[in-house]
């Protein structure tokens, strides 16, 4: 049943008793009317009990929810478009204890949890996090940098797995406040906006930054919006024998689970958060509530070319004396959203409670006590169960290679070395790279034990524009692709930086290129799939490998 609020209850009540008194002949009536009125209004004040009830966007939102659901309006929108569409961190979570809780809970995993063995990258993400989140430093690319080592650090955990992490994160104490764990942390306010729209027939979706299985286990038995209407940052999951099989070619089987990979899809935000909503809603919103920039473009697709009447709100952290809200860093940005035709909700003023009446700031935190760590420089590639398990499989295969391997290598030796020595003679000189001697020489790639191992393979990544033979990406921005990918192919890597270039068949210079790798101990087909991947990550660039013995090829670009 669709529920009314009006909050200028005072003067309904006057009206009421007004039109009573007129009906002095019918003491009964005036009684039930009054009554009645009473009723309505102790239930109007029940329904928005955390609010200030002179807040204007409240009022808004009230004023806008009895239109459109008021089906002798032109303003009346069916129930099957009533879309309402909410971010979460900041929106109807708390961000400010001190940070995300999706970033504090990957700095546990990396930082604390004892079943994995982080790697320098990971540990660089969970250090930055754990040592900027009181002052908010992070850099730039923080959201892509922690979305990527968030999809490697829970690679391989079964989506139970993942449920029962974070579901005991939840269930502590939030740091910088008493009363309330992690799981409790939401706004109340909110929460009422949102219980009210599914009152009136909206059907209410999360649009999240954060990880899409982190959102569900919060909101249950939290929030009552169900599974299949939350979206956030997704990674691609997979079978727990499936392996590198296309899931094309593989079939689920009964002593499968479902675990997820360290392939990241999507990170939820800005423009994202607009093709998520088509994708998976296909329904364009009517309403919008977020807090940031991120939402900017969900607010706007809510609000402009929609055949309906709609409207966005934007949420904006002001209280420093109930939550860690900066006022003055919020005072422009909320010119900012209202030029922008955004309803704008301040916490400090509309807000009677924020997580309810016994949570109190503590203005103290215990955040680099409890995530320090001992874990010095990490281990040289991501250990955790699945890679342990894959690695000991892989292992396995290796060793079972090694015999006809060192059975075909002991024949060789018996052949005479003078035809190995004239079948080297009759290579032409011709096979050798053009660019063969700008080419820095192999330098061969360090064993674990600080022995020199042979070098097998030598790539030559160069990121110009095959046509133009200009830049399309910068050496900074290869190097972390390039490490990233050979992390993830390889386990590790030898590269450097360079100068040079390769020649085509008539001396022109065809390619420069920018970084040097050596790779040890792999085969033909793992490199080429390592250079289908840059290719596919910088466009237009190109590959070249040399393969021991020398052997010149040009890949891709």
């Amino acid at each position: 049943m669709k529920k009314r609020v009006t909050l200028w209850l005072t003067v309904a009540l006057s009206f009421v008793l007004a039109g009573s008194a007129m009906a002095e002949d019918a003491p009964e009536a005036q009684t039930e009317a009054v009554e009645a009125a009473q009723t309505e209004a102790y239930e109007e004040e029940e329904i928005f009990a955390d609010w200030n009830q002179d807040a204007p966007a409240l009022q808004t939102l009230i004023d806008y929810v009895e239109t459109v659901t008021d089906e002798s309006s032109e303003d009346y929108i069916p129930p099957v478009d009533r879309i309402a569409v909410f971010d979460m961190d900041g929106t109807i979570c708390g961000e400010l204890y001190p940070t995300y809780l999706e970033y504090y809970a990957l700095a546990w995993r990396i930082l604390k949890d004892p079943s994995i063995e982080p790697d320098a990258e990971m540990l660089a993400i969970g250090r930055e996090i754990r040592d900027h989140a009181l002052d908010k430093s992070f850099r730039e690319d923080m959201p892509m940098q922690h979305a990527i080592q968030a999809a490697r650090a829970y690679s391989g955990m079964t989506l139970n797995e993942f449920s029962d992490f974070i579901t005991e994160i939840l269930l502590r104490d939030v740091d910088g406040f008493e009363g309330m764990t992690y799981g409790e942390a939401l706004y109340s306010p909110i929460l009422e906006v949102i219980e009210y729209l599914a009152d009136n027939d909206f059907k209410v979706y999360i649009v999240s930054g954060s990880d899409r299985f982190l959102c569900r286990t919060l909101f249950e038995g939290h929030v009552d919006i169900p599974e299949e209407r939350i979206i956030g940052m997704d990674v691609a999951v997979e079978a727990t024998h499936q392996g590198d099989v296309d899931g094309l070619d593989y079939v689920y089987s009964a002593d499968d689970e479902v675990v997820r990979t360290d392939r990241l899809l999507i990170k939820n935000l800005k423009m994202n958060k607009v093709c998520q909503i088509v994708r998976e809603i296909g329904r364009q919103p009517v309403l919008s509530f977020g807090n940031s920039s991120g939402d900017v473009s969900m607010h706007n697709f809510t609000i402009h070319n929609n055949k309906y009447k709609s409207a966005a709100f934007m949420l904006v952290a002001d209280d420093s004396e109930r939550d860690y809200g900066d006022p003055e860093k919020t005072e422009p940005l909320k010119e900012k959203w209202a030029e922008s035709g955004y309803q704008v909700i301040s916490m400090r003023d509309d807000f009677r409670t924020i997580y309810g009446d016994d949570v109190v700031k503590t203005g103290t935190f215990r955040w680099m006590d409890e995530l320090a760590d001992d874990r010095g420089e990490g281990s040289p590639v991501f250990k955790g169960a699945h890679y342990a398990e894959k690695a000991a499989e892989d292992q396995a295969s290796a060793d079972a290679a090694q015999a006809p391997a060192a059975e075909a290598s002991a024949d060789a030796a018996q052949a005479p070395a003078a035809e190995a020595s004239a079948d080297t003679a009759q290579a032409p000189a011709a096979e050798a790279p053009a660019d063969a001697a700008q080419a820095p020489a192999a330098e061969p790639a360090q064993a674990a034990d600080g022995e020199d191992a042979e070098v097998q393979y030598i790539m030559y990544l160069g990121t110009n524009d095959k046509d133009t033979n200009e830049p399309v990406a910068s050496r900074e921005a290869c190097m972390e692709k390039a490490k990233a990918i050979l992390i993830d192919m390889f386990g590790g890597y030898t590269i450097q930086e360079a100068e040079g270039g390769w020649k085509d068949e008539n001396g022109e210079v065809a390619q420069e290129y920018t970084l040097v790798i050596y790779l040890n101990d792999t085969t033909s087909e793992q490199v080429h799939a390592a250079a289908d991947i840059m290719l596919d990550e910088f466009h237009q660039s190109s590959v070249m490998i040399l393969e021991n013995p020398l052997k010149t090829e040009f890949y891709g670009g």
